[in-house]
């Protein structure tokens, strides 16, 4: 088999098939196929087909239950619980949805707790669906522990992202702030194992504590926080969040997010949407383009989520390249 070159309706539906045929209700799996054709859409290859022989190990060996059905609760007027029932979180939050988007424009903020859920994707493309309801959106979620405390050696959070996105006032994002607490995402360091290679230093510890830049090495031991200590304590603050909050498994009770082992890693996520129109009004708005306007200005500097639209762009001219050896794990998922 060749490589081939997809458009974006043929990587969705490429997922689609695979994560059915996996065993996933149609309910659970079109907004994960939708997930991963905005993953290849923006150059996140981490978070796109390359996930799904994972999605499709772990429907079949039970990690993700492909006939869950998430439910809904309303406790108060700004708080909103979904159980994913152990399914893939892109369902569940899809079935939150319309309830916290209503409980954000009635109450002026409003939060959605997940739990008993799984990776949710990419999430800046959450805050970012958020920002294109002309909402600000701040969200969490946790992961399997991976990252041990700054001095520590013993993984007790996972790369814990966070993502803030804005309104630019056109049904668009002004801006997407999505990074990890660790100083680099774990799939780059799954992604460079599985091609042979080695990973850059800084990123992670070897099973004893020391500096690796083996990636299987890096792999049997923890991540490195970016900024020492206060990239743990960004990972600490989302694990409250996406976990404790939440309901959601703490990352030391969650199973791993790759291979067959452990039961559903039950992890959380937690947003929360602000209409900004409750609080500042037209001020908002005013405010964050002579922010990003002091950004842009600036030759060589950039807003956050820039090299993401600048993907975009290119994978609707050329359409997503997929290598053959992926393709036939797909197929063969």
């Amino acid at each position: 088999m060749t490589d081939m070159r997809l458009t974006l309706d043929q990587v969705e539906e490429l997922a689609l098939e695979a994560l059915v045929s996996a065993g996933a209700s149609r309910k659970q799996a079109v907004p994960v196929a939708r997930s991963t054709r905005l993953a290849e859409r923006d150059g996140i290859r981490s978070h796109g087909l390359m996930y799904i022989p994972v999605y499709a190990e772990h429907l079949r060996c039970g990690k993700v239950l492909g006939d869950a059905i998430p439910t809904v609760s309303h406790p108060r007027p700004g708080a909103i619980r979904v159980d994913a029932a152990y399914g893939f979180a892109h369902a569940a939050i899809d079935g939150g949805w319309p309830v916290f988007d209503a409980a954000v424009r009635e109450q002026g903020v409003a939060a959605m707790a997940v739990s008993r859920s799984y990776n949710c994707g990419v999430l800046g493309h959450h805050a970012e669906r958020l920002a294109e309801a002309g909402l600000v959106g701040l969200c969490f979620t946790n992961a399997p522990a991976s990252m041990a405390p700054t001095g520590g050696t013993k993984a007790v959070i996972g790369t814990n992202p966070f993502a803030l996105a804005v309104p630019d006032g056109s049904g668009g994002a002004r801006l997407v702030i999505d990074q990890s607490a660790s100083a680099i995402a774990k799939s780059e360091i799954i992604l460079r194992a599985r091609k042979g290679e080695a990973i850059e230093p800084g990123w992670a510890l070897d099973a004893d504590g020391n500096p690796t830049e083996d990636a299987e090495a890096a792999l049997a031991g923890s991540m490195r926080p970016v900024g020492g200590q206060k990239g743990f304590g960004l990972g600490l603050t989302v694990e409250i969040f996406a976990a404790a909050l939440s309901g959601g498994n703490l990352g030391m009770e969650a199973s791993p997010f790759s291979g067959p082992k452990g039961g559903p890693p039950g992890t959380g996520q937690f947003f929360i949407g602000f209409d900004p129109g409750a609080f500042s009004g037209d001020g908002f708005g005013t405010a964050m383009a002579q922010l990003a306007e002091a950004i842009t200005d600036q030759e060589g500097a950039r807003l956050p989520g820039a090299r993401r639209a600048a993907n975009r762009a290119q994978t609707l001219r050329e359409g997503v390249v997929v290598d053959a050896a992926l393709m036939d794990r797909i197929k063969t998922a």
